[in-house]
């Protein structure tokens, strides 16, 4: 098996074509990843902007440009010396009349070819959810007639442009007559006869006769259990990796099928074992990947998790939460507030799905003469998944396995006691029913056992992602997909541990920081972790914007709109969505961020589920927090948009730090980093749709080309100058490369290209976290990899807001958080960007790029607080290093470390720090990155 060293995650559609994306291959190849990892690409619904709605798994897709198009990309990439990863989508199908399959059940019901293929209840007649209202209003306004078929020439139920086939049996030998149907009550009984059903897509939580994806009702669960079913749904894949084109497969949302250890297993064997694959799996706190799955690992959530540790404030984080609390006007207990969005799961959006489960329940207990009544059966099985603190269990007619019994033990400890228990004796015949102990009804038992397990999960999805996190946003940073919704300790040492065992359990995992479904994209993340390090800064400025902008809250019947917590959540939004170089005067980009922060906005608070949502929505309250919204962007709002632009400037410029330091993290910690497209530059979107949009790749092909090495003198420059980016600066110069992620592109291609020389190192090579000293330790993450003879010493800044406070007021003293040199209390005349002297004390001549002791500059005070000169030998070394002056924090290498000879790959100079490495001022942000190949120095 070939294991990537990295990959590159383009989304096909939206203008994205096999042809865009092999012009695309030299400069993927330039960048460093050694395979494109590719969004799904088999024929979807027409107009599909994602390719996870497949109507046809055996054809690629033409809109993108087909079978010979996706040849020509191949080719292209095994010309490039490149592999491709697929994203497959073996769970679900669209429920889609363009879906051969689908509409042939349509048509012939459970008499149909592939009635067995789809996850369809055939006790009752098959659910079509796609009316605007029930059959009967439809009906009686005209809108249903008998019609033919477009396409096929026969008679159909027609709505609007959809045409829906009639079984053979209601209408062969009167086609003519059925034809000629006009009146309702006729059309009505011809309805009845039907196989199917038409009804409103509003009754689908409570009647849905098929599995769907989460509450998708427009995606059809498939059954790739069985044998016959995953042989006809695979056979392109299949032929694709045995020719091949391709090298590996990423499994979308594996944990909803029926046994997903025996999906995978069916995979591998089909597939070989040279073909690469990963699942899409969220793992929550102290969840492990099982395993007993033939994969290399997950695509990467619980990465962007274990960062929260390196680049959150845990020591002011409480105070943070204390601010929020303050706008909300009431403390949040946050394990009240995550039952109650549980349990609107269970008893609205899935209420089919439960319903489907209780009377499985209520079924076996009676034929196996169990005493609980129907309400304790219910009780007990909503108390079960409402507790449930993972997507599933992996349980099969062979039993739960070890880990899911002691996890589900711990479950049923919970909901036994408190002012919620459920009945003993309910409670253990369910978890009998889930641990395959079912004296009777063996079938229906494994049955309600699989049920079970495919329901959990889309209720912890829907529940914490797509309700809590939109509900509550004390740092919106924190509310990502994998992340715990309940408060938790922040500590390195987390991430330390994570990533040893990451080493141990999944090496070739992918490791991510931003995709196609992050709620924000991976720069605006890093910005908004900046807020715990100055929390009281934050409150203070959310309550001055909140007046200058209270003429656009309205008072309606069930309160203001926005209330104060939701302009708490805008502002932050705002506040990670704003391109680092957008300035307040800039009309043209107010507008074009105002149209992707509406949409946003919109999807925020529908989400939310509050006070409007998807099914019901609230227009009266949706215009008005839209309205507040255009507000904060309109060009006339020039004395919020002003005290906005300049109160971000520090967390734009510690966001940055945070963004270099995540990437410099993912490109040298266990797994195989994967570059979401664009990503390598700067990614401030929102959830999706937004961060699907298609990045400028012109503009990334030129800024890679503008330079052959990575330069982080710009970083020299961080605290010097206030408008980095001004009119007359050159495209690249310092610290315009910083604001434009020229700097960031520049170190992803270094350190991938370093990742290309020494594979073996980044895959097998041990994980050591290492110690700085110090009063200013914690503002550094270092650690170390070490594989045979080659050794890497990673160290990178964080929590740097503080330094980037004080510069801005000339003091060298450690601010806080009550330091009044904070911007803030209406007084904005600190922005004056000709007046400040960001270096501090007055002083910028040292950030005359010609003075600078950078690393190779000429002073080796950097390399080691023993020696100050460096070895010029060993060609062979290589190092990736940038740092800057004065040193007060050191860091002491572990004896494996010690007396060695690194050299710079940026800037080709070798140094022999011994024992120890002197870090520059804390004020002065720097990354090493240090590579020894050659042993010890004798």
């Amino acid at each position: 098996m070939t294991i990537p060293t990295a990959t590159y995650r383009i989304q096909f559609r939206n203008g994205m074509t096999f042809d865009r994306a092999a012009g695309l291959v030299p400069y993927i190849k330039r960048l460093g990843a050694s395979h494109l990892y590719a969004s799904p690409v088999f024929t979807a619904t027409t107009d599909s902007t994602h390719g996870y709605d497949v109507t046809d798994a055996n054809e690629i897709d033409p809109a993108i440009g087909g079978r010979e198009g996706f040849d020509r990309l191949v080719k292209a990439l095994k010309q490039a010396g490149l592999g491709l990863i697929l994203d497959i989508v073996p769970n679900h199908m669209a429920a889609s009349l363009e879906n051969a399959w689908w509409r042939d059940v349509i048509e012939h019901g459970a008499a149909s070819r592939y009635a067995g293929y789809f996850d369809i209840d055939w006790t009752q007649r098959l659910t079509l959810p796609f009316l605007g209202d029930d059959f009967a209003t439809v009906l009686e306004q005209g809108d249903i007639s008998v019609k033919a078929d477009p396409h096929s020439g026969r008679p159909a139920l027609a709505y609007f442009d959809s045409f829906y086939p009639l079984t053979p049996a209601s209408w062969q030998g009167q086609e003519a007559a059925v034809l000629a149907l006009t009146d309702k009550t006729q059309i009505a009984a011809l309805h009845d006869r039907q196989p199917w059903r038409l009804m409103s897509w509003r009754d689908a939580p409570g009647e849905l006769s098929y599995r769907r994806f989460f509450e998708i009702t427009g995606l059809a669960g498939v059954r790739v259990e069985d044998p016959a079913v995953f042989a006809d749904s695979h056979r392109l894949i299949l032929e694709l990796v045995h020719s091949g084109a391709v090298d590996g497969l990423r499994v979308d949302h594996v944990d909803g099928l029926a046994d997903p250890k025996g999906y995978l297993e069916q995979l591998r064997a089909a597939a070989g074992d040279a073909c690469y694959i990963t699942v899409e799996k969220i793992l929550s706190a102290g969840e492990r990947l099982p395993a007993d799955w033939p994969v290399s690992g997950t695509t990467g959530y619980e990465f962007i998790e274990a960062l929260a540790d390196v680049l959150v404030n845990g020591q002011r984080i409480d105070a943070l939460r204390a601010a929020y609390q303050q706008q909300v006007g009431q403390p949040l207990k946050m394990e009240q507030e995550l039952r109650a969005a549980r349990a609107l799961m269970v008893d609205r959006n899935f209420a089919g799905e439960f319903a489907t489960l209780l009377s499985l329940a209520v079924e076996i207990a009676a034929a196996e003469g169990e005493a609980p009544d129907d309400d304790a059966i219910r009780h007990a099985l909503r108390e079960l998944l409402l507790a449930f603190p993972v997507y599933r269990t992996y349980g099969t007619a062979a039993g739960l396995p070890q880990a899911d019994q002691a996890l589900l033990a711990g479950v049923v400890e919970q909901v036994s006691h408190g002012t919620h228990a459920a009945d003993p004796h309910a409670l253990g015949f369910i978890v009998r029913l889930l641990r395959g102990e079912a004296a009777t009804r063996a079938e229906r038992a494994d049955s309600f056992r699989t049920r079970f397990q495919q329901l959990s999960g889309p209720l912890m999805a829907k529940s914490v992602e797509d309700t809590l996190f939109f509900r509550h946003s004390m740092n919106l940073a924190l509310n990502e997909v994998g992340a715990e919704p309940l408060p938790r300790r922040f500590d390195p040492r987390q991430f330390h541990q994570a990533m040893r065992e990451r080493l141990q359990q999944q090496p070739d995992g992918i490791t991510s920081t931003s995709t196609h479904d992050t709620k924000r994209g991976e720069d605006a993340r890093a910005r908004l972790y900046t807020l715990s390090e100055a929390p009281e800064s934050w409150a203070a400025a959310v309550t001055r914007w909140q007046q200058l902008n209270h003429n656009a809250v309205q008072q309606l019947a069930d309160g203001p709109a926005p209330r104060p917590a939701g302009e708490w959540m805008l502002y932050q939004a705002l506040a990670g969505v704003w391109p680092a170089e957008l300035q307040p005067e800039d009309a043209d980009g107010l507008q074009a961020l105002e149209e992707r922060f509406t949409a946003f906005v919109e999807k925020a608070m529908r989400e939310a589920k509050l006070r409007t949502d998807w099914a019901e929505t609230n227009d009266a309250y949706e215009q008005a927090v839209l309205g507040y919204a255009r507000q904060l962007l309109n060009p006339a709002n020039r004395a919020f948009l002003q005290d906005f632009h300049a109160t971000l400037q520090p967390f734009i410029r510690a966001g940055l730090l945070n963004g270099l330091t995540q990437t410099a993290i993912k490109l040298t910690a266990p797994g195989v980093p994967d570059i979401y497209q664009g990503s390598e530059g700067l990614n401030f979107s929102l959830v999706d749709p937004d961060n699907r949009r298609e990045p400028d790749f012109a503009r990334l092909q030129q800024q890679l080309a503008e330079s052959d090495r990575a330069d982080f003198s710009p970083l020299q420059r961080l605290n010097a100058e206030r408008q980095p980016a001004a009119a007359g600066a050159q495209p690249g110069s310092a610290p315009a490369a910083l604001l434009n992620g020229q700097l960031k592109q520049q170190l992803v291609a270094a350190l991938l290209a370093l990742r290309n020389t020494h594979p073996a190192l980044f895959r097998h090579g041990d994980y050591l976290p290492l110690t700085v000293d110090g009063p200013a330790a914690d503002r550094w993450l270092a650690f170390a990899r070490s594989e045979g003879e080659t050794r890497l010493v990673v160290i990178v800044p964080r929590l740097r807001l503080d330094d980037i406070y004080r510069a801005e007021a000339g003091d060298t003293r450690c601010a806080d958080a009550d330091d009044a040199a904070r911007p803030g209390a209406g007084d904005t005349s600190w922005a004056d960007t000709d007046e400040l002297s960001w270096a501090g004390a007055g002083d910028t001549s040292w950030a005359d790029k010609d003075d600078l002791n950078w690393a190779g500059a000429g002073d080796k005070r950097w390399a080691s607080a023993e020696s100050a000169n460096g070895d010029q030998q060993a060609a062979d070394d290589e190092t990736a290093v940038a740092v800057t002056r004065q040193a007060s924090e050191t860091l002491t290498l572990p004896p494996q470390l010690a007396q060695r000879r690194y050299q710079n790959v940026l800037t080709g100079e070798t140094s022999q720090p011994g024992s120890t490495i002197a870090l520059p001022a804390s004020a002065e942000p720097a990354f090493i990155v240090l590579v020894s190949l050659n042993g010890k120095i004798k």
